[in-house]
Protein backbone atom coordinates (compact mmCIF):
# COMPACT_ATOMS: atom_id res chain seq x y z
CA UNK A 1 0.00 0.00 0.00
CA UNK A 2 1.33 3.31 -1.12
CA UNK A 3 0.28 6.78 -2.38
CA UNK A 4 0.92 8.48 -5.70
CA UNK A 5 0.16 12.24 -6.55
CA UNK A 6 0.04 13.89 -9.48
CA UNK A 7 0.15 17.47 -9.98
CA UNK A 8 -0.49 20.81 -12.66
CA UNK A 9 -0.84 24.12 -10.97
CA UNK A 10 -0.56 27.10 -13.27
CA UNK A 11 1.46 30.22 -11.69
CA UNK A 12 1.01 28.18 -8.23
CA UNK A 13 1.02 30.70 -5.53
CA UNK A 14 1.45 30.12 -1.52
CA UNK A 15 -1.72 28.57 -0.91
CA UNK A 16 -1.08 26.12 -4.10
CA UNK A 17 1.90 24.68 -2.15
CA UNK A 18 0.79 24.83 0.76
CA UNK A 19 -2.62 22.91 -0.15
CA UNK A 20 0.13 20.31 -1.95
CA UNK A 21 2.73 20.05 0.95
CA UNK A 22 -0.84 19.42 2.97
CA UNK A 23 -1.95 16.74 0.50
CA UNK A 24 1.28 15.10 0.70
CA UNK A 25 1.48 14.79 4.59
CA UNK A 26 -1.92 13.58 4.34
CA UNK A 27 -0.73 10.63 1.82
CA UNK A 28 1.31 9.63 3.92
CA UNK A 29 -1.08 7.50 6.12
CA UNK A 30 -0.28 5.16 2.51
CA UNK A 31 3.68 5.33 3.00
CA UNK A 32 6.12 6.22 5.82
CA UNK A 33 9.05 4.72 4.83
CA UNK A 34 9.89 6.92 2.02
CA UNK A 35 9.03 9.66 -0.01
CA UNK A 36 10.22 11.14 -3.55
CA UNK A 37 8.96 13.58 -6.24
CA UNK A 38 9.89 14.65 -9.61
CA UNK A 39 9.48 17.56 -11.35
CA UNK A 40 10.00 19.45 -15.07
CA UNK A 41 12.16 21.99 -15.29
CA UNK A 42 13.93 23.16 -18.45
CA UNK A 43 12.67 19.92 -20.42
CA UNK A 44 14.56 17.54 -17.94
CA UNK A 45 12.89 15.44 -15.24
CA UNK A 46 14.45 16.34 -12.00
CA UNK A 47 13.82 13.34 -9.22
CA UNK A 48 14.60 13.77 -5.39
CA UNK A 49 13.87 10.71 -2.82
CA UNK A 50 14.49 10.46 0.54
CA UNK A 51 13.91 7.48 2.98
CA UNK A 52 11.67 9.67 5.24
CA UNK A 53 8.24 10.60 5.59
CA UNK A 54 6.41 13.18 4.18
CA UNK A 55 6.11 15.32 6.92
CA UNK A 56 9.71 15.41 7.25
CA UNK A 57 10.92 15.56 3.53
CA UNK A 58 12.19 19.08 3.03
CA UNK A 59 9.76 20.57 0.12
CA UNK A 60 11.68 23.37 -1.70
CA UNK A 61 7.93 24.27 -3.70
CA UNK A 62 9.45 27.21 -5.24
CA UNK A 63 12.85 25.28 -6.69
CA UNK A 64 9.88 22.96 -8.91
CA UNK A 65 8.25 25.67 -10.65
CA UNK A 66 8.99 25.84 -14.26
CA UNK A 67 10.17 28.43 -16.20
CA UNK A 68 7.14 28.81 -17.92
CA UNK A 69 5.87 29.65 -14.71
CA UNK A 70 3.75 26.42 -13.56
CA UNK A 71 3.93 23.46 -12.14
CA UNK A 72 4.59 20.04 -13.41
CA UNK A 73 4.98 17.43 -10.57
CA UNK A 74 4.10 13.69 -9.39
CA UNK A 75 5.05 12.05 -5.60
CA UNK A 76 5.43 8.84 -4.01
CA UNK A 77 4.77 7.92 -0.49
CA UNK A 78 5.99 4.73 -0.35
CA UNK A 79 5.42 1.52 2.83
CA UNK A 80 8.43 -0.90 2.19
CA UNK A 81 7.86 -4.46 3.24
CA UNK A 82 11.71 -4.74 2.52
CA UNK A 83 14.11 -2.21 2.32
CA UNK A 84 14.67 1.33 1.56
CA UNK A 85 16.26 0.82 -1.68
CA UNK A 86 15.02 1.68 -4.77
CA UNK A 87 12.32 3.98 -3.92
CA UNK A 88 10.05 6.19 -6.23
CA UNK A 89 9.65 8.00 -8.93
CA UNK A 90 11.65 5.36 -11.36
CA UNK A 91 12.75 7.90 -14.15
CA UNK A 92 14.69 8.27 -17.21
CA UNK A 93 15.55 11.05 -19.33
CA UNK A 94 12.20 11.19 -20.79
CA UNK A 95 9.37 10.11 -18.09
CA UNK A 96 9.43 9.65 -14.54
CA UNK A 97 6.28 7.12 -12.94
CA UNK A 98 5.01 6.60 -9.76
CA UNK A 99 3.16 3.39 -9.07
CA UNK A 100 0.54 1.74 -6.54
CA UNK A 101 0.31 -1.81 -6.71
CA UNK A 102 2.21 -4.92 -7.67
CA UNK A 103 3.27 -5.72 -11.00
CA UNK A 104 5.16 -9.00 -10.41
CA UNK A 105 6.31 -11.22 -7.54
CA UNK A 106 8.76 -13.02 -9.59
CA UNK A 107 12.66 -12.43 -8.15
CA UNK A 108 14.38 -9.26 -9.79
CA UNK A 109 17.13 -11.65 -11.31
CA UNK A 110 14.47 -13.69 -13.43
CA UNK A 111 12.92 -10.28 -15.15
CA UNK A 112 14.98 -9.95 -18.37
CA UNK A 113 14.07 -13.60 -19.08
CA UNK A 114 10.47 -13.31 -18.40
CA UNK A 115 9.80 -10.24 -19.66
CA UNK A 116 12.66 -8.99 -21.90
CA UNK A 117 13.86 -5.89 -19.89
CA UNK A 118 17.09 -5.42 -17.98
CA UNK A 119 16.40 -3.40 -15.30
CA UNK A 120 18.67 -1.29 -12.90
CA UNK A 121 16.55 -1.40 -9.58
CA UNK A 122 14.84 -4.28 -8.22
CA UNK A 123 11.60 -1.86 -8.23
CA UNK A 124 8.90 -3.65 -10.31
CA UNK A 125 7.88 -0.01 -11.55
CA UNK A 126 11.08 0.00 -13.53
CA UNK A 127 9.04 -2.58 -16.06
CA UNK A 128 6.42 -0.30 -16.27
CA UNK A 129 8.98 2.57 -17.75
CA UNK A 130 10.78 0.16 -20.28
CA UNK A 131 6.56 -0.55 -20.71
CA UNK A 132 6.45 3.07 -21.72
CA UNK A 133 9.53 3.39 -23.72
CA UNK A 134 8.82 0.67 -26.21
CA UNK A 135 5.83 2.34 -26.77
CA UNK A 136 3.12 -0.01 -25.42
CA UNK A 137 0.53 0.33 -22.93
CA UNK A 138 1.07 -0.94 -19.38
CA UNK A 139 -2.61 -1.70 -18.92
CA UNK A 140 -3.22 -3.90 -21.32
CA UNK A 141 0.69 -5.46 -21.43
CA UNK A 142 0.09 -5.61 -17.54
CA UNK A 143 -3.55 -6.27 -17.46
CA UNK A 144 -3.28 -9.16 -14.52
CA UNK A 145 -1.02 -6.80 -12.14
CA UNK A 146 -2.57 -3.77 -9.86
CA UNK A 147 -2.26 -0.68 -11.50
CA UNK A 148 -2.47 2.97 -10.05
CA UNK A 149 0.15 5.51 -12.29
CA UNK A 150 0.76 8.73 -13.00
CA UNK A 151 3.92 9.46 -15.65
CA UNK A 152 5.37 13.51 -15.55
CA UNK A 153 7.05 13.46 -19.22
CA UNK A 154 9.83 16.07 -19.81
CA UNK A 155 7.09 17.96 -22.45
CA UNK A 156 5.32 19.19 -19.59
CA UNK A 157 2.74 15.75 -19.80
CA UNK A 158 0.94 14.42 -16.88
CA UNK A 159 -0.74 10.98 -18.03
CA UNK A 160 -2.19 9.20 -14.90
CA UNK A 161 -4.26 5.54 -15.22
CA UNK A 162 -5.43 2.51 -12.99
CA UNK A 163 -6.96 -0.72 -13.49
CA UNK A 164 -9.70 -2.40 -11.54
CA UNK A 165 -7.08 -3.35 -8.50
CA UNK A 166 -5.94 0.08 -7.25
CA UNK A 167 -8.33 3.02 -6.70
CA UNK A 168 -7.17 6.86 -8.15
CA UNK A 169 -8.68 10.10 -8.13
CA UNK A 170 -8.98 13.60 -9.76
CA UNK A 171 -9.64 16.76 -8.14
CA UNK A 172 -9.81 19.55 -10.49
CA UNK A 173 -8.93 23.04 -9.37
CA UNK A 174 -9.66 26.69 -10.51
CA UNK A 175 -5.74 26.50 -11.80
CA UNK A 176 -5.04 23.00 -12.27
CA UNK A 177 -5.70 19.44 -10.87
CA UNK A 178 -4.47 17.21 -8.23
CA UNK A 179 -3.81 13.44 -8.12
CA UNK A 180 -4.88 11.22 -4.98
CA UNK A 181 -4.48 7.79 -4.39
CA UNK A 182 -8.21 8.11 -2.52
CA UNK A 183 -10.42 10.84 -2.28
CA UNK A 184 -9.63 11.11 1.68
CA UNK A 185 -6.49 12.60 1.32
CA UNK A 186 -7.74 15.45 -0.77
CA UNK A 187 -11.05 15.98 1.73
CA UNK A 188 -8.52 15.95 4.92
CA UNK A 189 -6.03 18.15 2.99
CA UNK A 190 -8.85 20.77 2.82
CA UNK A 191 -10.47 20.57 -0.73
CA UNK A 192 -14.76 19.98 -0.68
CA UNK A 193 -14.96 20.85 -4.87
CA UNK A 194 -15.89 17.35 -6.62
CA UNK A 195 -13.44 15.17 -6.62
CA UNK A 196 -14.12 12.35 -9.11
CA UNK A 197 -12.76 8.25 -9.10
CA UNK A 198 -10.40 8.07 -12.05
CA UNK A 199 -12.52 5.46 -14.63
CA UNK A 200 -10.81 2.15 -14.83
CA UNK A 201 -8.52 1.12 -18.30
CA UNK A 202 -8.55 4.66 -19.41
CA UNK A 203 -5.48 6.82 -19.94
CA UNK A 204 -6.10 10.27 -19.03
CA UNK A 205 -3.22 13.47 -20.08
CA UNK A 206 -2.83 17.14 -19.79
CA UNK A 207 -1.00 18.83 -21.45
CA UNK A 208 1.06 22.28 -20.51
CA UNK A 209 -2.34 23.76 -21.34
CA UNK A 210 -4.08 21.63 -18.86
CA UNK A 211 -6.25 20.17 -21.90
CA UNK A 212 -7.36 16.89 -21.43
CA UNK A 213 -7.56 13.63 -23.54
CA UNK A 214 -8.90 10.60 -22.72
CA UNK A 215 -7.99 7.19 -24.15
CA UNK A 216 -9.32 4.03 -23.59
CA UNK A 217 -7.46 1.02 -23.47
CA UNK A 218 -8.08 -2.42 -24.70
CA UNK A 219 -8.34 -4.76 -22.22
CA UNK A 220 -11.17 -7.39 -23.05
CA UNK A 221 -13.26 -9.35 -20.21
CA UNK A 222 -12.11 -6.73 -17.24
CA UNK A 223 -14.59 -6.33 -15.02
CA UNK A 224 -13.72 -6.24 -11.42
CA UNK A 225 -13.30 -3.19 -9.42
CA UNK A 226 -12.50 -2.20 -5.74
CA UNK A 227 -13.46 0.32 -3.36
CA UNK A 228 -11.49 2.64 -1.71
Amino acid sequence: MCSVIGAIIKKPEYKDFELLEKVFHESRIRGLHATGISYVKEYTIHTVKLPVSADVFPFSWNDYVNEDGNLYLIGHCRYSTSDLEYNQPINNQTTSVVHNGVITQELPENWEKLYGYKCETKNDTELILHTIDDDKSPLEVWKDSSLAVCELWFCKKLKFYRNGKRPLYLTSLDNGCIITSTRDVIVRAGITDPTVDVPMNTYITFDEYLTMTTEKADVAGVDYQIGV
